[in-house]
């Protein structure tokens, strides 16, 4: 029942995503959200809400372009579940601008497969992860992406290696240019001199144990079966899938050298942990276990609503 309405792409089910995503903002505002001006609260929060659902689109777009998945919206429903499993992950607005930014990038870095306008595609990714690691410095690790891109797709050209460079100094300039301007020196408005936490006691907390226990869990199982399906992928796809487990191992690199463990930091795992579960999800060939495998995926979200 559940898996055949997530099975294909239909508008009803990016409703059921923003109902979730919405149902999911207004626990994370109401539970953990602090505002002293209320005007100015709401403005903020809504824009971090409308970030989030665009996120959302974005991951579905680079989905079906790329055809990561078999034309279903479990990547959707699985990245929203994830974000009422930590819903505090919607709170921390520079995390939340800096994964949006990442998706863009990856976006452009898995359109490579079409050997179209490199040059440009390459820069734009440069570009986006550079924004991104202005909002959360350590985003910036996500630029193995692009170079990672350019040894499956066996690309020797010199000169494609070193234009995601110059979209990084790109937005340095413009950084260093804005805190000249407004702070009249070179590197406030940019972070530098980023910071490492590897206490984990702030997740010693039943939410934070159930919700990450079933991130690593479900992502670790699934992640198993989504490498041994990579060598039956077409050759022009094989690179996109590659990257997403790298995206995977990354954002769980972020999470460990996070300096606040403050949950926001889960944010950057839930896209290529989405596109990895709904791979397993889509070769199951068992009708029960896959309902109860993603019936699990709802339940343990819902349930963590009520601790």
């Amino acid at each position: 029942m559940i898996t055949s309405i997530f099975s294909k792409s239909k508008p009803i089910n990016f409703l059921v995503v923003f109902a979730i995503t919405v149902g999911t903002f207004f626990i994370a505002h109401t539970k953990y959200a602090i505002g002293s001006d209320l005007l100015q609260h709401y403005i903020k929060y809504f824009f971090i809400f409308s970030v989030s659902f665009c996120s959302i689109l974005v991951l579905d777009f680079l989905v079906s372009k790329n055809k990561l998945t078999q034309k279903s919206s479990y990547e959707i429903l699985i990245y929203a579940l994830f974000l009422m499993a930590l819903p505090q992950t919607m709170l921390n607005q520079d995390i939340v601008y800096s994964n949006f930014f990442i998706l863009l990038a990856a976006r452009r870095i898995l359109s490579l497969r079409s050997q179209l306008d490199v040059k440009k595609k390459l820069f734009d990714a440069g570009f986006w992860i550079a924004i991104a690691a202005l909002f959360y410095f350590w985003s910036i690790l996500f630029v193995v992406l692009i170079y990672a891109a350019l040894l499956f797709h066996s690309n020797t050209n010199f000169k494609d290696w070193i234009v995601p460079l110059i979209g990084f100094a790109s937005v340095f300039i413009l950084g260093v240019s804005y805190s000249v301007i407004v702070h009249d020196d070179f590197f406030t408005a940019l972070d530098i001199l980023p910071a490492i936490n590897l206490d984990f006691n702030s997740y010693n907390t039943t939410q934070y144990i159930v919700g990450v226990t079933m991130l690593v869990s479900f992502g670790l199982w699934s992640s198993f079966f989504y490498i041994r399906t990579i060598k039956s992928k077409k050759s022009d796809f094989k690179p996109a899938y590659k990257i997403i487990l790298i995206a995977a191992l990354i954002a769980f690199g972020i999470m460990v050298l996070s300096p606040e463990k403050e949950g926001g930091e889960f944010l950057f795992l839930f896209a290529p942990l989405a596109v990895i579960i709904t791979n397993y999800l889509e070769i199951i060939k068992e009708k029960w276990f896959k309902e109860i495998f993603l019936g699990l995926l709802i339940f343990v979200p819902f349930l963590l609503l009520l601790l």
